[in-house]
């Protein structure tokens, strides 16, 4: 039962952000205790990741994703929570050597303006904010993928 619920929501009232569309507004307060914002990432190049840190296909990601942070520099990079605590992201962390920065968001409210269903779920975007890459579960992307789209985005 928690398997599919990591893969797949019951269809709820979100959005379904797409290649070629703008990030929708929102703002959350990352792990160092900055705001981070849509505008924020509209600035640069970014890779926003959606994950819970029990879901087996976020597990498999997440240190895909850690990998394309330590080697694109000029990329903003992070990773907002669906449902989860602060602390349980920090020990999954911890004991993955992921220092990703991350947003913890107790419910799924963030979440929903992008997607309803499936994660992981990783935007890539250009500068201005136009998203030139979506990936989810199926399948999830290796660093290949995330890399081919990064080259071309910087």
């Amino acid at each position: 039962m928690l398997l599919s619920g990591c893969i797949k929501d019951a269809p709820g009232q979100g959005g379904n952000v797409q290649p070629g569309d703008r990030l929708p507004a929102f703002s959350v307060r990352m792990d160092d205790g900055s705001i981070l914002r849509a505008q924020d990432l509209a600035a640069g190049p970014a890779l926003l990741v959606f994950f819970h840190t029990t879901c087996p296909d976020c597990q498999r990601t997440l240190p895909v994703v850690q990998q394309a942070f330590e080697n694109y520099p000029g990329v903003r990079f992070a990773a907002i929570s669906r449902a989860e605590s602060a602390e349980d992201i920090r020990a999954w962390w911890t004991e993955h050597g992921i220092s990703l920065p991350f947003s913890a968001q107790e419910d799924r409210s963030v979440y929903a303006l992008f997607a309803s269903e499936r994660i992981p779920r990783i935007y890539i975007t250009e500068t201005g904010g136009t998203v030139a890459a979506c990936f989810d579960d199926n399948p999830c992307p290796d660093y290949a993928d995330l890399a081919r789209v990064l080259d071309t985005v910087r």
